[in-house]
């Protein structure tokens, strides 16, 4: 760890940087109408005006034109490619170094040679997330900042573009700073009592310290309450639709997915193998996975095929976050559907009542052996939004979506930390221990939350996070 509690790895790091200019491709792999070539470092700039033939000097953040030569600048290079180049001066960067952006066409070959050129006139290839952990050690963004631009990068639904935008804005800091200076508040007053309990300065009371604690418990409890959610947002979740043969699972899979994606037949056991696809509810990522149709009392006249996809369908349901049962609203219940709502007790589990429309099925009960029950009607569409509310609802525990959320583990376990060190120190100070000891469980609060921004967080911990990224970010 990085010494004392007020000493950070930030700036521990900023004492030892390195001096070295690196470079990378920073647009994804493959041709594109636009492809960049970045460089952070002393030597940015010199190198830039090196690797292309520059129409108008440099000047910081204005984009000039240039021309990509295909070797060196000579009277028989010829141009392959027209740029713009544009320059960002220390500090007034991403990273705080000089910067330099180069967008070219998006030809990989292009791309290559600039890339090449820069590494042979002094730069070295980027690791990956190196540019954002530059600019994490140079203090322009903390360690919530700097992991939510992979989040954004990786957001796959809007929703969570959104979440991770915040994130880089600094939402969640923010949510975290006024209690952390609250705490800092209250361990400078009990380290005052106990250096100056000589010199007549009044120890701070027991009730005092109880209340101060009493203010720090509940946003940090709130906080943690709202990983419940964040972590779905961040990750989402797979939800398995299981059920008997011909009862319509594939058929709603197809209107929760709004396309035919999976093929659907009169004929029991059309469905051989899981079928997945990945849908968006609200900003929830899920992952619906469609299975072959359960029956185990013909498991003898069964083919090969239809007995492996029963398989993969108990597989898939014993991996799944959330579980949709659907039924046959026209059909009493058999064995295989009661010993498969028996299984899923316990379990964040919906009932499917389909084929709802047709004029013999029975009225839908709210619950079917105490799992929540709707009516759908896979054919009409009738029940469809209705289903697509209570699954995410039973997603989300039904936890609204909130600024600054926590997203990922790491985020969570700093705040469960930070709250134990809280409850410990609330005990001591209950049982009249000595204030040195009530400061051992505040301070050991005091660090989960640095190490959440990334202030007392270990060189491990981070090359960790940042390996994570992908190159020239």
């Amino acid at each position: 760890m990085c010494g004392s509690l007020y000493t950070s790895c930030k700036s521990m790091a900023g004492s030892e940087a390195t001096t070295d200019t690196i470079a990378a491709i920073s647009t994804p792999p493959g041709r594109g109408g636009i492809g960049i070539v970045r460089l952070s470092g002393p030597l940015a700039a010199s190198i830039a005006v090196q690797l292309v033939h520059l129409r108008q000097p440099l000047e910081h953040g204005r984009a000039r034109l240039a021309d990509v030569l295909d070797s060196g600048f000579g009277n028989d290079a010829a141009r392959i490619d027209e740029a713009l180049v544009t320059w960002f001066a220390a500090p007034h960067s991403y990273t705080a170094e000089d910067v330099v952006e180069i967008a070219a066409h998006g030809s990989p070959v292009v791309l290559d040679l600039l890339l090449r050129r820069a590494l042979d006139l002094g730069a070295r290839l980027a690791e990956p997330g190196e540019f954002t952990q530059r600019a994490f050690l140079a203090g322009r963004l903390d360690l919530t900042q700097a992991e939510a631009v992979r989040d954004l990068i990786e957001a796959q639904t809007l929703t969570q573009a959104r979440q991770a935008a915040g994130q880089l804005g600094g939402a969640l800091s923010r949510r975290v700073a006024p209690v952390k200076q609250s705490l800092v508040e209250l361990i400078a007053l009990l380290e005052a009592g106990i250096d100056f309990a000589e010199d007549d300065v009044d120890v701070t009371p027991q009730a005092e310290i109880a209340r101060r604690i009493g203010e720090l418990t509940p946003p940090l409890a709130a906080l943690e309450a709202s990983f419940a959610r964040g972590r779905i947002v961040h990750d989402g979740l797979t939800l398995a639709i299981v059920g008997r043969p011909n009862a319509g699972k594939s058929s709603l899979f197809n209107r929760l997915v709004q396309r035919d994606r999976a093929i659907v037949t009169a004929t029991p056991g059309t469905t051989r193998d899981t079928v997945t696809e990945r849908i968006s509810l609200e900003g929830i990522p899920l992952e619906l996975v469609d299975t072959a149709g359960l029956r185990e009392g013909l498991r003898g006249h069964l083919d090969e095929a239809e007995q492996l996809g029963i398989r993969r369908s108990r597989e898939a349901l014993a991996d799944a976050a959330l579980v949709l049962i659907v039924l046959d609203a026209t059909q009493p219940l058999n064995d295989e559907e009661h010993r498969l709502l028996e299984a899923v007790q316990g379990r964040p589990a919906l009932v499917a009542a389909n084929k709802s429309d047709l004029a013999e099925a029975a009225q839908a009960a709210e619950e079917i052996a105490g799992i929540p029950a709707l009516p759908t009607s896979a054919l009409t569409g009738d029940g469809i939004p209705a289903l697509r509310e209570r699954i995410l609802v039973l997603a989300t525990g039904g936890a609204a979506a909130e600024p600054g959320m926590l997203t990922n583990l790491r985020h969570h376990q700093a705040i469960a930390t930070a709250l134990a060190a809280l409850a410990g120190a609330a005990q001591a100070n209950l049982n009249a221990i000595p204030h040195e000891m009530i400061l051992l469980d505040l301070y050991r609060s005091l660090w989960a939350l640095d190490s959440l921004t990334g202030q007392t967080t270990s060189d491990d911990i981070l090359n960790l996070i940042f390996s994570t990224f992908c190159i020239g970010k």
